[in-house]
């Protein structure tokens, strides 16, 4: 079900984005390997990508909602899958795996068109033929 709007879709995209960049230092997992800088370049590339999203809390808005999920369900997979990618499960796995899985659900219960997109084109078509004689 598609329960999120893209406005709350990328407000939680801050979120989540700014949590995994700091998550190493507050759950204490820093070690300055994989399972530090896995969390935080995925936190960076998930602002990043909001910001460059053409939703209502983009800025620069060059990608579609629909490549921003696609790319969501990766950046969520492959969090989820980091710590034994790179070998630190033995050491830390669940804020990685967590998260990675709550990226794919939000992804998959996000409408793909922002309300600010419905607002542009006209659905019945009125007011397109300005001009034209039959």
């Amino acid at each position: 079900m598609k329960l999120l709007s893209t406005r709350a879709h990328g407000i939680m995209d801050y979120l989540v984005g700014a949590l995994l960049i700091a998550a190493p230092f507050i759950f204490d997992f820093d070690r300055g390997g994989a399972e530090t800088w896995v969390p935080m370049v995925v936190g960076a590339v998930i602002i990043l990508q909001a910001l460059m999203t053409n939703f209502e809390v983009g800025m620069f808005r060059v990608m579609s909602m629909r490549m921003h999920l696609t790319m969501d369900y990766l950046i969520g997979i492959f969090l989820a899958a980091s710590p034994w990618l790179f070998n630190f499960s033995d050491y830390v796995y669940l804020p990685h795996l967590v998260v990675g899985i709550m990226i794919v659900l939000e992804a998959m219960m996000t409408r793909v068109t922002p309300e600010h997109g419905a607002a542009t084109h006209n659905p019945l078509g009125r007011g397109m033929h300005h001009g034209h004689s039959h």
